[in-house]
């Protein structure tokens, strides 16, 4: 029986789409998170005003991260995308999470991490970019 499932799966897994390049980013990103200690609470957290990457939470703080993947730097460095008007929609983002998940009182940061895969290597480079911007925006968190 047990033989029988693992051969199912296998041809389940078989006609899944390969995964988009920002999806592999993703993953990796959040196995990154996972190794220094991490704990993942959501991916791809969608609202009517976006989506929010990865949910993540260090020690006590909500940690918001922006997984930005690209093949080479051809169109700059990945991390350079999160411009103000990103911040801007990341940070309601947030705040909507927040309040819905009843949670304004916790601390928040907003993490980006650039993860740059070259087609022809197996392994990503992974920038972590720790507290990368202050929620932005008229009020903040909290408008």
């Amino acid at each position: 029986m047990l033989r029988y499932l693992r051969a199912i799966s296998q041809r389940l897994r078989a006609w899944r789409q390969p995964l988009t390049l920002g999806q592999r980013g993703e993953r990796e990103a959040a196995r990154h998170l996972k190794k220094l200690g991490y704990v993942i609470v959501a991916r791809g957290q969608r609202d009517y005003l976006g989506e929010i990457d990865l949910i993540a939470v260090e020690g006590r703080t909500i940690v918001f991260v922006e997984v930005k993947t690209r093949a080479g730097d051809v169109a700059g460095h990945p991390a350079d995308a999160v411009d103000p008007r990103k911040q801007q929609r990341l940070t309601r983002l947030a705040t909507s999470y927040l309040k819905r998940h009843d949670l304004l009182d916790c601390a928040t940061r907003f993490d980006v991490i650039a993860v740059t895969w070259p087609s022809a290597s197996k392994r990503p480079v992974i920038e972590h970019f720790k507290d990368a911007f202050e929620a932005a925006g008229s009020g903040g968190m909290y408008s």
